[in-house]
This record gives C-alpha cells, structure tokens and sequence, in this order.
C-alpha cells in the first residue's frame, strides 16, 4: 500500500469554528514483525480484535475526547522489513512527522524485544539532531500468553525508565481498555512535552496556556 504523509504541522492544531482548537498527535507504531502492531491499532480504532494481518502500512486518522476535547490521532502503523538493519527501518521523514512513538515487542519474543531496544536508541539520537520533544511508549504485547513469556515485566519497566520511555504491557487479544490507556498516556506525555517547549513562560504561564486549550487537567 502507498503511504502520503502529509507535510507536518508543527504546532499540531488547527482552527475550527468557535475558536476551537482541533488539536493533532501523530503517532508512528514501530516494532519487529509479528508482535501486534495492526492488532494494537485496529483495537483502539474499532475496539475489535483481527489476529490476521497482510503485509500493509498505512496511516489511520481517528478522533478521541479527552478531557472532554476532541483529540486527532494520526496513526502511522509501519511495516518492519525481513531483514535489514533497524536504523534503515525508521525514515528520516518518519522521525520528522512523528510527534510520539509506540515501540511494540512481544513478550513472548526476546528477539522482538531486542530490535525495542535498538529503536529506542535510535529515535533518542535522532531526538538530539533534531531537537525534538517527541514521546515514545514501550509496549509489551501477548500478555495474555504468559505460558510462553521470554520477557519478564521487570526488564520492559527497566528499559523505560533507564531511558524516559512510558510503559505498558497489554494484550490487544484480549482486552480494548489497556490499549486505549496506551493511546491516552503518550498523548498526556506528548501534551506535557509541548507545554514545556513553548519557551521561558514561567510555570504559572504554562498551566494557564494548557488550561486554555485543554480544561481542567484530569487528576490520576
């Protein structure tokens, strides 16, 4: 399938009428093969699960309320080669357009576990270069296969905080609010993230800047 990205829009909103703001997230879902990237999207897209996927990439735009706003995720679920090396894998223009990042392994595959890894360190250099704010997400999927786990809890909840990623393991099978909450945190990091760039306001600047755009923020 032929994937148009479109050019991205820095701030990531766009007016609507009344004043409103139609604000955007572009997500990029990066992973090896097999560990349920097309499951985890098409789960928060229709709340159904399809086990069964063709070798397709394309991009999904779905409209969410959070915080009673509506939220556009623009949803980038990318295809992993065969073969190749991983730093091949994520594009220039992916690393440009993506505004957070959903990193998938199974966690019943140390190997898809392991490209994790590297797309991790090659998004966080990337970051550097382009001084970008964008979030990433660590996703642990299968849950519901715990008789065949390789990878433990633990060392998904390591990688994460040695390198200031979100966590979360899930099962796409099984469950649409686990990945729902996926969705939702990395827009909250993302959120958070594009408050604290817009400069040398102070803090009270920057809690009335979002109060503005997203209301009342919701308490945990």
């Amino acid at each position: 399938m032929v994937v148009q990205v479109k050019p991205r829009n820095r701030y990531s909103s766009k007016t609507m009428e009344g004043n409103q703001q139609k604000v955007e997230a572009n997500i990029l879902l990066l992973g090896a093969v097999n560990v349920g990237k097309s499951a985890l999207t098409v789960r928060f897209l229709t709340r159904r699960f399809i086990g069964e996927y063709g070798d397709i990439e394309s991009i999904y735009s779905h409209t969410d309320k959070i915080d009673g706003r509506d939220i556009c995720f623009n949803i980038w679920d990318s295809l992993c080669p065969q073969n190749g090396e991983v730093s091949r894998y994520i594009s220039d223009r992916q690393l440009q357009w993506a505004d957070g990042y959903i990193l998938v392994y199974s966690i019943c595959d140390r190997a898809s576990f392991n490209v994790v890894r590297q797309q991790v360190q090659c998004i966080r250099q990337a970051k550097q270069k382009l001084a970008s704010t964008a979030q990433i997400m660590i996703v642990g999927n299968k849950r519901d296969l715990q008789h065949r786990r390789t990878v433990s809890s633990e060392e998904g909840r390591l990688l994460a905080l040695s390198t200031d990623c979100g966590f979360f393991e899930v099962s796409a099978a099984e469950t649409y609010h686990g990945v729902l909450m996926v969705f939702h945190e990395l827009f909250e990091r993302i959120r958070e993230a594009r408050a604290l760039k817009k400069g040398p306001v102070g803090f009270k600047g920057i809690v009335r800047s979002v109060s503005a755009v997203f209301g009342r923020k919701r308490t945990e």
